[in-house]
């Protein structure tokens, strides 16, 4: 979601998250500040919060597509997340992103391909950053804790293909709320096995040697490159694990605010 070369001068991706340096936002993680300022900032994460649940209360489940805003369209990984976008789309599900380009874009052009809802959290930044174009519906958020809230309070699985320190965190994170039992254990799937095994192998051979984890902890991340394999996972897992009971067809769209 963040993961920019410095040096890419593509245009809209060159700047997603290259102008994050929000003064506010810095302003609010310094450290202590006047109590009324603190309380200030607590009442704009408070609205923004209740936002965020207003505008995906309705959404229908979700799955959250991770990733790098780095790949345009053309590039493997685009390709893999717009077949897989598609995948999820025709069983039924509302691709959920972080609304940027890269693999968000290409995973919500896969579920506009075939007429499935296609939501994006959009995050505020500096210099003025579009929503991408296949998106139904998108919020837009100031704060990055908040949006990554969103992202996992309303999806039944994660799915992630390649991406960098961005990518990675919402790995983690994921991969916490699941080991510390503060979400339900949804599949958690990482596409590009080439990409990711140098990741996996540190987690085997270092982190489960050495204690810091579990082999079970491990084993909940799965790993695919198949777009049908994905859907297939993710539908199993939500209606005989989850218990969600929905139409897999899509009638009509999400309508655009």
């Amino acid at each position: 979601m963040e993961d920019i070369d410095p040096q890419d001068s593509s245009g809209d991706s060159g700047t997603w998250g290259k102008g994050t340096r929000d003064e506010d936002e810095r302003r609010f993680l310094e450290g202590p500040k006047r109590r009324g300022f603190e309380l200030l900032r607590a009442l704009r994460i408070f609205y923004e919060t209740i936002k965020g649940f207003r505008a995906l209360h309705f959404v229908g489940p979700c799955v959250t597509v991770f990733g790098s805003a780095r790949f345009h369209e053309g590039h493997r990984y685009y390709k893999l997340a717009r077949e897989t976008g598609a995948a999820l789309g025709r069983a039924g599900f509302t691709i959920l992103t972080g609304g940027g380009p890269g693999i968000m874009e290409a995973a919500n052009r896969g579920a506009h391909d075939v007429g499935a809802p296609s939501v994006g959290c959009n995050i505020k930044l500096p210099r003025e950053q579009l929503p991408n174009p296949y998106l139904d519906k998108f919020v837009e958020f100031r704060y990055f804790f908040v949006r990554k809230m969103m992202l996992v309070k309303y999806s039944y699985a994660f799915v992630v293909p390649p991406g960098g320190f961005g990518t990675m965190d919402e790995i983690f994170e994921t991969a916490t709320l699941i080991q510390t039992g503060k979400i339900d254990a949804f599949p958690v799937i990482l596409m590009g096995t080439d990409y990711w095994r140098p990741m996996l192998d540190f987690l085997e051979h270092t982190m489960v040697r050495e204690g810091t984890i579990e082999q079970a902890d491990l084993n909940r991340l799965i790993v695919t490159d198949s777009p049908d394999e994905v859907a297939e996972i993710v539908s199993t897992a939500a209606v005989s694990k989850f218990g969600l009971n929905y139409r897999k067809k899509h009638t009509t769209r999400i309508k655009r605010r």
